[in-house]
């Protein structure tokens, strides 16, 4: 019972005292699973702040698991997508910036142009959990067919957060 009680204080005091994101000069480094139609794959995202409440950064994603189409398989472009991406860190507008940090943005990269909403949640000072979708608002071509259509489209992840 004792351990119990101790691993619930720690826990408790772990997650009082971290503060998603600070602002200018904030370092976040996630890394998580992605999810879409006919595909499956690993994203990576690094984002840094440059003020109170925006930051900039990168995100790249590639597909593992994806489905054949007529019998072809993919290539490596057609499973990678890379995007520069700019978002809002809006947590402090809702008062909850030292538990959970909310951040609409978005991002150009080489297959469309798009936004993303995400949200941390740290348990630490330096690890948590995120999860975010990705979308395209414009796409590069007008009318994306057979694996154009990967990277190019609804997309879920989730992961970790690491401050860097």
């Amino acid at each position: 019972m004792k351990k119990i009680i101790l691993l619930f204080t720690l826990f408790s005091f772990g997650i009082m005292n971290a503060q998603v994101f600070s602002g200018k000069g904030d370092k976040k480094f996630q890394v998580g699973a992605n999810f879409q139609d006919h595909g499956t794959g690993i994203i990576a995202t690094y984002d840094i702040g440059l003020g109170k409440n925006m930051s900039f950064g990168f995100t790249s994603s590639y597909l593992l698991g994806i489905e054949e189409i007529m019998g072809e398989k993919p290539n490596f472009d057609d499973r990678f997508d890379i995007r520069a991406r700019f978002s809002a860190n809006i947590a402090d507008i809702f008062n909850i910036e030292e538990k959970i940090d909310l951040y609409p943005g978005l991002n150009i990269g080489v297959k469309n142009f798009g936004a993303h909403f995400g949200a941390r949640y740290f348990f630490s000072e330096g690890f948590g959990i995120y999860s975010e979708i990705q979308f395209p608002i414009a796409t590069y071509d007008n009318d994306p067919v057979g694996f154009e259509k990967y990277n190019n489209q609804f997309n879920f992840s989730i992961g970790t957060s690491f401050n860097l």
